[in-house]
């Protein structure tokens, strides 16, 4: 898997967590003080996360971050 397919499957694995949880983009980014245009990238796989924004995400849903990139 090439780095354009790996940001895109987290993308898919984030909007599933999220909408597991019943959070909104907008929702998700007041939980992690991001703008929700950022988020948007993320899920689109657009942008490459840093570990600690991951870290803040994956607080943000309430999961684990080994949860988060568990996308296989």
């Amino acid at each position: 898997m090439n780095n354009s397919e790996y940001l895109i499957r987290l993308g898919k694995q984030i909007v599933k967590l999220r909408e597991a949880k019943g959070l909104s983009q907008a929702e998700l980014s007041r939980a992690v003080d991001k703008e929700p245009p950022s988020i948007n990238r993320l899920e689109k796989g657009k942008i490459n996360p840093s570990v600690t924004y991951l870290r803040e995400i994956a607080k943000g849903l309430g999961v684990s971050l080994s949860e988060l990139l568990d996308f296989r």
